[in-house]
């Protein structure tokens, strides 16, 4: 049997239609989104969201399933108590009445009590910070470098490699001075014991023989 040029273009027509579901990417969730910082509150049986520095309150819709709603419930002291939140979304216009809008939430970095986030004057030059206790230490990265508090130890500045790990985490290395120093981050809930906050990193300090453990989160400087 011969086949003519449209029975062949018919032929081909599911094998050309495959490769291109083959080729084709599922679209990022996170595009049109944007990070920005607030305060969380409930009112009404919701939760709403106020952005830093703005009136405007818009009602939260947990569209990831970031389960920001039970981290709320668990951080709050009380029915009237307001929480810093540190997230990133898409601010759409008002479905309800007495709001002015919904948040449709893709991301949960941070979740604290109310406290200087929102003039936090670092925080845009940070691509992380991660910390913890018993001993007490802090790490606080840029694009120049870290700097690692230790408690009764002097602040050790460092120039750092960062590399990807498997699971979407990341390390930062750092061998100046005659000390090797790594960070580990991996993107885990984490609950600080201190203060109960929410952190989205799981941090991992590893420093002259010693583990130490904590939280983490991405900075401004980082589109992450």
């Amino acid at each position: 049997m011969r086949l003519t040029p449209s029975l062949l273009l018919t032929a081909l027509l599911p094998l050309f239609a495959g490769c291109q579901l083959l080729a084709e990417k599922p679209a990022d969730p996170d595009i049109g989104s944007t990070r920005m910082q607030g305060q969380v509150h409930a009112a009404g049986g919701q939760l709403l969201f106020k952005p830093c520095n703005e009136p405007r309150s818009f009602v939260i819709n947990d569209a990831a399933a970031t389960g920001i709603l039970q981290e709320a419930a668990n951080l709050a002291t009380g029915a009237n108590d307001t929480l810093f939140a540190d997230v990133r979304g898409r601010l759409t216009g008002s479905k309800q009445a007495n709001t002015d809008g919904q948040l449709d939430l893709r991301r949960l970095y941070r979740l604290e009590h109310a406290s200087n986030g929102c003039i936090d004057p670092n925080f845009k030059q940070l691509t992380l910070r991660a910390g913890g206790h018993k001993p007490d230490w802090d790490v606080k990265a840029n694009s120049r470098g870290m700097v690692l508090n230790r408690a009764d130890q002097p602040p050790l500045a460092l120039p750092f490699l960062e590399e990807q790990v498997p699971g979407g985490g990341l390390t930062l290395t750092s061998e100046a001075n005659g000390q090797r120093v790594e960070l580990w981050l991996a993107p885990q809930r984490c609950m600080d014991p201190a203060t109960g906050a929410f952190n989205h990193l799981r941090a991992e300090l590893r420093i002259d023989g010693t583990t130490l453990q904590g939280c983490g989160y991405y900075g401004g400087a980082r589109d992450d």
